[in-house]
């Protein structure tokens, strides 16, 4: 195979393994913005912040909210706001630092070495 060729595979094999890196993150991602309480499920989400924080400026301080399943879930509100307000900057900062790591991986094995200890990225 010529050389020019195998670079073009290697670069190939680097851009479908940093999507699937990608890719993988952001489901781990989703997935650690559920928060399950008083025996609902909530996605986490800017629009769930902002809907409670509406709430407690409006002076309520329980509300019925409706979970993924659309169940009607009673919430204090203002433990509820602390713990999406945790849960999610958590999460999102977690996921910057991931996706950091995976950006500046400049070949394929510092892209799929990057969990383990030792490991370079941006070699």
């Amino acid at each position: 195979m010529s050389e020019r060729l195998t670079k073009a595979l290697e670069f190939a094999n680097y851009r479908q393994t940093l999507n699937n890196q990608i890719a993988s993150l952001k489901s781990k991602t989703q997935t650690r913005l559920i928060l399950s309480t008083n025996g609902g499920t909530f996605t986490v989400s800017q629009e769930l912040i902002t809907f409670v924080k509406v709430l407690i400026d409006d002076k309520h301080t329980d509300a019925v909210l409706l979970d993924i399943y659309n169940h009607p879930i009673a919430v204090d509100l203002q433990n509820f706001y602390s713990e999406i307000m945790s849960r999610y900057f958590e999460v999102t900062n977690d996921y910057y630092v991931e996706y950091e790591k995976i950006r500046k991986a400049r070949k394929v094995s510092s892209v799929l070495d990057l969990n383990n200890p030792g490991s370079e990225s941006g070699e």
